[in-house]
């Protein structure tokens, strides 16, 4: 062989190397970011029951029985993080957590009507509610959309 012919076969070789480990690293990624999100919603869920002023005042009042959706919204969470755990279940999961995301909007959208307000020690301001409306949120409707398949 040739050096230039060995040359190539050792390029091509460090470059499929360097592509299994960008893969790997994507698969591995994905892994840790998967329980991350199910850590997430377990304990955001335990939340809801743990400190439920937290969440009662961004309930926006024309929906009836606040306390009743703070539980009903923590026990989805809870729910959802277990099926996000088992692979025959993670679809179903996703689309769960997606549709329960969607379903929070009118409460981000109270969050950014009701104006500067006290949420435990903390002073909400609107900017906070359209951050957490305009980037937070599709960002978790992604997350969760990235374990659909």
């Amino acid at each position: 062989m040739e050096g230039q012919d060995k040359k190539g076969i050792v390029y091509y070789f460090i470059i499929q190397l360097y592509a299994f480990i960008g893969i790997f690293k994507f698969f591995y990624m994905k892994k840790i970011c998967l329980h991350l999100l199910i850590l997430l919603y377990f304990f955001a869920g335990i939340n809801h029951f743990w400190h439920p002023s937290f969440y009662l005042p961004i309930i926006p009042p024309y929906f009836s029985n606040p306390v009743l959706i703070n539980y009903v919204a923590g026990v989805a969470e809870i729910i959802l993080a277990i099926l996000l755990i088992f692979s025959t279940t993670r679809k179903i999961a996703a689309y769960g957590i997606v549709a329960m995301l969607i379903a929070f909007i009118p409460a981000h959208i109270y969050f950014i009507q009701k104006g500067n307000f006290k949420l435990g020690n903390n002073t909400m301001t609107p900017i906070i509610g359209w951050i957490r409306l305009i980037i937070i949120h599709p960002l978790l409707i992604a997350w969760a959309w990235w374990y659909r398949k």
